[in-house]
């Protein structure tokens, strides 16, 4: 691949940064790699394993001459950093962030934006329950879909620079409305998390079955669940209170599900259960077909970082 920028800022340094930092670094994408995170032991991990090719101790040194800027901060701290950083960026600077949640992101963000500078919000739906700058690895966001969410009139060669990027990084490519983004993420992760936290959090109340049954036994399911829960506390506290409206919908939409398969159950419904469960099963089909995942009976991560 071709260099895309001569100089890329990251703030933060999860998993996301880490891993576009092995990205571009294997596809040869940016000229130099600057990093920052707000934690120290942060950064002296970062700098240990040399996981950029400058970290730094201030997100204002950080942005200072870069081409392309990435908050990869929590959603809850975006307007913050977007404020600390502000004063200090180029003329010409693209700003861009990895949000899970978009709208939130772009009231907190756009404001701080001076004129010289294009915000492009952006969401790469890659991820895995690990995080820390020792967590990435550059396969992340192969034949996975990064959702570009720009508002009003944005700089075309800006756009389709950010686009080559993340392209680049192995990434599919769609453009989203950002309001619209929220709500098929509430959908396809958001309201699934907190489902997830839910069932955890169940197995943990009812004493009758013990901790070590719990582990002992854990079937692929309630497995999957604990994976799911075991995702960042910070990042998914502000995802759930930045997104509320989108989650808080189809939260409504799922009880109202649920309990009509309680009915099912209680009234020896079968018919209902089998039809119910047959249409879901159509769907884990499509994501197969849509190549987001395998039909391995592991569920495709068989001891893979993924």
């Amino acid at each position: 691949m071709a260099q895309v920028y001569e100089r890329v800022a990251l703030i933060g340094l999860g998993l996301i940064a880490s891993s576009m930092v092995h990205g571009m670094r294997e596809q040869g994408l940016a000229g130099e790699v600057v990093g920052t995170a707000r934690s120290a032991d942060t950064r002296d991990t970062a700098r240990e394993i040399g996981l950029c090719d400058r970290i730094v101790d201030t997100a204002a040194e950080a942005v200072k001459d870069a081409d392309l800027v990435v908050l990869c901060v929590p959603v809850g701290a975006m307007g913050a950093v977007a404020e600390e950083i502000a004063p200090y960026l180029k003329k010409g600077v693209t700003v861009s962030d990895v949000g899970s949640t978009k709208r939130a992101v772009i009231e907190a963000v756009s404001p701080h934006m001076p004129e010289h500078a294009t915000f492009i919000p952006a969401h790469p739906l890659a991820g895995t329950e690990q995080s820390g700058p020792r967590s990435g690895f550059a396969a992340l966001f192969h034949n996975r879909w990064c959702l570009m969410t720009p508002e009003g009139d944005v700089d075309a060669g800006a756009l389709e620079k950010l686009k080559e990027l993340w392209q680049g990084l192995g990434s599919n490519i769609e453009f989203m409305e950002p309001d619209h983004h929220d709500l098929v993420l509430a959908v396809t992760s958001h309201a699934p998390h907190l489902i997830a936290y839910t069932m955890v959090g169940v197995a943990d109340d009812l004493r009758r079955v013990t901790d070590s049954e719990v582990v002992k036994f854990s079937a692929a399911g309630f497995r999957d669940f604990t994976r799911i829960a075991a995702s960042d506390p910070t990042m998914w506290r502000d995802v759930f209170l930045s997104n509320k409206e989108a989650t808080l919908e189809i939260l409504g939409r799922f009880t109202e599900e649920l309990f009509a398969l309680q009915r099912a159950i209680r009234t020896g419904n079968g018919d209902h259960l089998f039809d119910y469960f047959t249409r879901t099963r159509a769907i884990r089909r499509g994501i197969i077909e849509a190549g987001q995942d395998t039909d391995a009976p592991d569920f495709g991560r068989g001891g893979s970082k993924g």
